[in-house]
């Protein structure tokens, strides 16, 4: 059962613009997906792994830059009895992530807002986030993980399934040949690739050792980078 969304307004800026190009191919958004995140199935199930481990059987989660509601989707499935908020900034995409988590019968709030707005109130045993929080301007991220280490219960883990930067110009740009050559074996279409990186041109990713660091800085007692393949990492800090 879901209630919302609750509305937060930041049109007109680059956030904005992003969640209009994400808005734009909701529909095909998860389809494309698999094409165009190489490595997905480790990618996301190693997250899912991680946030799942040491919780009770209905625990509390958030769900930052939820999108088509992938990763809720995927959690649910082992933690059937949890209860989950969504936050975008995408109506559009949380219009699918709705119709997905009635399939799963997800006890569900969905805020239709900005990963700048303040956070639902916690606290949460889990909060977890999948190529979201690289949209923001820097500063911005490492607040992100400030404002969610404060909604945390303690014992609570968070997950970022993310896209990180490599720190360097070389590694940034074999991370960029990486992908398109396996996105282009994997079979993404001219369009999606284009698709892609437009979008891409907004992102604004971190190297692993700073999102460690912003999560060290934010009080998480524990941190470490659980899964990294090229431009695509999981990073995790507990309470």
């Amino acid at each position: 059962m879901s209630s919302g969304p609750v509305g937060y307004d930041f049109g007109g800026t680059v956030e904005g613009e992003v969640s209009r190009l994400f808005g734009d191919g909701a529909k095909r958004y998860d389809e494309a997906r698999s094409r165009l995140v190489p490595h997905l199935n480790d990618f996301y199930g190693l997250a899912i792994d991680v946030a799942v481990r040491g919780h009770g059987p209905a625990p509390r989660v958030l769900d930052l830059g939820a999108g088509t509601g992938l990763f809720s989707g995927e959690l649910a499935l082992p933690l059937p009895n949890a209860t989950v908020d969504l936050v975008d900034s995408s109506a559009a995409m949380l219009a699918v992530a709705d119709q997905m988590l009635d399939l799963y019968a997800v006890e569900r709030t969905i805020y239709e807002q900005d990963l700048r707005a303040p956070l639902p109130q916690g606290p949460y045993d889990i909060v977890i986030s999948a190529l979201a929080i690289h949209h923001l301007p820097h500063p911005d991220q490492r607040d992100i993980y400030r404002r969610v280490r404060e909604v945390m219960r303690p014992g609570g883990v968070f997950v970022n399934a993310e896209q990180v930067a490599g720190g360097t110009p070389a590694l940034d740009a074999l991370y960029e040949e990486t992908w398109h050559r396996e996105v282009v074996a994997l079979g993404a279409s001219p369009r999606e690739i284009d698709e892609a990186v437009k979008r891409m041109a907004y992102d604004l990713p971190a190297p692993v050792a700073t999102h460690l660091s912003w999560l060290t800085e934010a009080g998480f007692s524990q941190v470490d980078c659980l899964y990294k393949r090229y431009r695509f990492a999981v990073v995790a800090g507990w309470v």
